[in-house]
């Protein structure tokens, strides 16, 4: 029987394909029409993989672009992955404002923002060394106290007992239950480590009764119905007797009163006593992350010292007992970290290697980039932004995530240019790992470290926001662009130097690592205080000069601004410029106010409406009744030099400087404070911009223009170049020469060797960081240093200006 042959049904052979997989053309995120803030279409195509840098002035966009743009959408994206459920408790994030955006991997942002302020937040907190060291202490610590809670001074130690209802087998049971938790908070202090005494003559004028105005707390207002109603109107207190002659009770009721729930005027309110409210409202907050004026209050009323039951420690007696080889965890959580890493390394217990191993490595971290000098007791709210920077990097040293997008905002803020070289070798190692890195940086020892470069500009503001350049290092020397013309810029060192008209001594100064330092800070010149990071420069000048009578002490906070703040309002600008409209107009000055009397009633002065979508992006539609401009149509009727209010803060810095300078709208008072924004760079800054849109470099500005309207003779700038470009630099040496001229000192911690290289006198600190620096290794001029070659700071600014 012949059978029929059989029909070959498989496919034919694909040829084996030669060229690259299709998956490996992935190689660019592509961004294609960004206009976030100020970018004008911007379209660019960054290489995956490698180590781009974004350069231009401060201002021009590269925050914008980098993190308004890329890091935005690549986060926004991931969120959308999770439950609805899941996102309602996530922040709400909108699509940027661009056409196209491809190829976008996971980002990790390691900005400047400060770490938590929270008064129990430590360096140890905010890395989980101290989770660590807790679960350490658990298993070796002798004696024995408990689980990991135990050492932690953020549990206190509770307990409670009671009768509970249960049903079996259909019976009802009662039975008697307890429970305890054992935690190392401290009871006297709550694990703040300290304790506050407050001077009651800065609460209050006590010849005055409370309907006189007797209070003298910031933002207590007489109209207020949380606070000075309160006490007026709650029965315990007679309002119009003057406080001196409260009687005892009544003194107790005023000061210490427990909770208590009041009537006032048919509104249940709760009254309590001065003290405690004092104590909830102001001292549970962490004071560096307080406004201003309500620091200089706290500082002025509230005197802290270390508990005397914890000597500081945050812990109770009993975390204190537990010891391991003699030393318990609050010892251990102040010892410097590069010896507390020493100390970890000698523990031999194969019960806990796992531990120590992932412990060590943390800690040697902290070493290889530079922090070894911090203690893991150190309070979060105390770093700079470069440090608290480079804290949140701790955590990717060791990750094993590859093909992430590493977003950094000025890496090298607050490094000694020996510490410089160190930040390069970690960007280069997670890019060698096969991670992409976005940098967005000014100091040219990193820029020239880039694969890939992306100059913006060519100015700021409105007149930045484009690519001026997109190529090699090389490609941006000769360019042509400001970047390109500046980066080999190096300046020369000063030959002619001021003479002093005095000197202002410090004696025996000892702040944290300071070691009986004696120093005399030359006056009527430009003083330069330098040295690697962690070597006392801060606690030098905060610790001993900032606080004298007639200095005027400029610091690295972040300025706060909502929204509804603006260039304006923040200079105080806003206030001659309101009564000016009102005496031209014989109205009110609060018509001019879109946060008072004259906002618009559709948007509340905002200028948009909000509308909350909950897990969905919210969304801003501009205003119809006010067209966005913010105030009451009737106000706009109101005008001044032929302007109304909407126009005026619509100018830019130039612009308003030239009308309130002359003509029938001059206004002296407005003039000053435009001549300080204009002196320090921000002429082309509009007067109503949010300042939730300008760029670090900017805030920093602003925030060194209003202080410039201090009275004082001595100003102390604490790293004033901190997010300008290179050509931004020139304009505040500038600055700085014109106060040292018009009879000023200036103190300026820097580390830029431009700012060296310029200054009439150098104090150098050191020789190292933490417990090896605390030292004045040399005093005198810039020329002086860089011929005794004696520190690590003449080595780099000798150099630096190529003597």
């Amino acid at each position: 029987m012949s059978m029929a042959p059989r029909k070959d049904t498989r496919s034919p052979a694909k040829p084996v394909a030669t060229g690259p997989h299709i998956a490996d053309s992935h190689d660019l995120i592509r961004v294609h029409g960004a206009r976030v803030n100020n970018l004008k279409d911007v379209s660019i195509e960054i290489p995956k993989r490698r180590l781009t840098v974004f350069t231009g002035v401060s201002g021009s966009g590269k925050s914008s672009l980098v993190f308004g743009t890329v890091a935005a959408e690549s986060q926004r994206l991931i969120n959308e992955t999770y439950s609805a459920f899941v996102q309602g408790f996530m922040p709400t994030l909108g699509r940027p404002e661009v056409d196209v955006l491809e190829g976008l991997t996971t980002a990790i942002i390691v900005d400047q923002q400060r770490l938590g302020a929270d008064p129990r937040s430590t360096v140890g907190t905010v890395t989980d060394a101290n989770a660590m060291l807790r679960i350490l202490f658990s298993r070796l610590g002798k004696p024995h106290i408990g689980s990991p809670k135990a050492y932690s001074f953020n549990v206190p130690s509770i307990s409670g007992a009671g009768a509970v209802t249960l049903v079996q087998g259909g019976r009802t049971v009662k039975e008697r239950r307890s429970f305890s938790v054992v935690g190392g908070m401290c009871p006297r202090c709550e694990g703040r480590g300290t304790v506050s005494d407050i001077d009651l003559t800065q609460l209050y004028d006590a010849s005055k009764s409370i309907s006189e105005g007797a209070f003298t707390i910031p933002g207590w207002k007489s109209d207020s119905w949380w606070t000075v109603r309160t006490y007026a109107e709650s029965g315990f207190l007679d309002p119009d007797k003057p406080i001196v002659k409260f009687t005892k009770k009544e003194m107790q009721d005023f000061l210490y009163r427990e909770p208590t729930k009041v009537k006032v005027e048919g509104v249940n309110l709760t009254y309590e006593g001065l003290i405690p409210k004092i104590q909830k409202s102001f001292l549970s907050k962490d004071r560096e992350a307080m406004q201003p004026h309500i620091r200089a209050f706290v500082d002025r009323a509230v005197t802290f010292t270390a508990c005397p039951e914890c000597d500081g420690t945050r812990l109770s007696e009993a975390a204190r007992s537990s010891r391991i080889g003699g030393v318990n965890i609050a010892e251990t959580c102040a010892m410097q970290i590069s010896d507390l890493a020493e100390w970890v390394r000698g523990l031999a217990e194969p019960s806990v290697a796992p531990l120590l191993t992932a412990l060590g490595k943390t800690l040697d971290a902290f070493v290889e980039i530079g922090l070894g000098y911090l203690s893991l007791d150190r309070p979060a709210g105390t770093l700079s932004g470069g440090e608290a920077q480079r804290v949140k990097m701790i955590r990717h040293l060791g990750s094993s995530l590859t093909d992430t997008t590493y977003v950094f905002d000025e890496p090298t803020i607050g490094l000694h240019p020996h510490d410089i070289s160190r930040m390069n070798d970690l960007l280069l190692r997670l890019r060698d790992k096969g991670n992409t890195v976005l940098v967005v940086e000014h100091k040219p020892e990193t820029i020239v470290i880039a694969d890939h470069v992306v100059d913006l500009g060519p100015g700021a503001g409105t007149e930045g926001g484009t690519v001026c350049f997109e190529g090699t290092v090389e490609g941006l020397r000769a360019g042509g662009t400001l970047t390109g013309r500046h980066l080999d810029d190096r300046a020369a060192l000063k030959q002619s130097v001021r003479e002093r008209s005095g000197v202002l001594e410090v004696r025996g100064a000892g702040t944290h690592n300071l070691k009986d330092v004696d120093v005399d800070i030359p006056l009527g010149v430009l003083t330069v205080i330098t040295g690697v990071a962690g070597s006392g420069k801060s606690s030098l000048i905060h610790g001993s000069v900032a606080g004298r009578d007639g200095v005027v002490a400029i610091d690295q906070a972040v300025i706060k601004g909502s929204r509804r703040s603006n260039p304006a309002t923040y200079t105080g600008l806003l206030d001659p410029i309101r009564k000016a409209f009102a005496k031209a107009n014989g109205v009110k000055p609060a018509l001019f106010s879109a946060n008072s009397e004259g906002a618009c009633p559709g948007c509340n002065g905002a200028g948009v409406i909000y509308t909350d979508l909950a897990m969905m992006a919210g969304t801003a539609t501009t205003c119809e009744e006010c067209e966005g401009k913010r105030f009451e149509a009737s106000v706009l009727d109101h005008h001044f030099g032929g302007r109304d209010i909407s126009e005026v803060l619509a100018m830019s810095v130039t612009e308003a400087a030239e009308f309130f300078g002359a003509g029938e709208a001059r206004t002296p008072a407005a003039h000053v404070i435009l001549g300080r924004l204009a002196d320090v760079g921000l002429g082309y800054l509009c007067l109503g911009q949010p300042l939730t849109t300008l760029s670090g470099g900017e805030r920093q500005r602003l925030k060194l223009a209003t202080h410039l309207a201090e009275k004082g003779g001595v100003y102390v700038l604490d790293e004033p170049t901190t997010g300008l470009h290179l050509a931004d630099v020139e304009q505040l040496l500038g600055l700085l020469d014109r106060i040292v001229d018009s009879g000023k000192s200036v103190i300026v911690i820097e580390h830029h060797q431009a700012v060296m290289a310029h200054a009439d006198w150098i104090i150098d600190l050191g020789p190292g960081a933490g417990h090896d620096g605390g030292r004045i290794v040399f005093e005198g001029t810039p020329a002086e240093l860089v011929a005794a070659r004696s520190t690590l700071t003449a080595e780099h600014l000798a150099a630096y200006t190529g003597a």
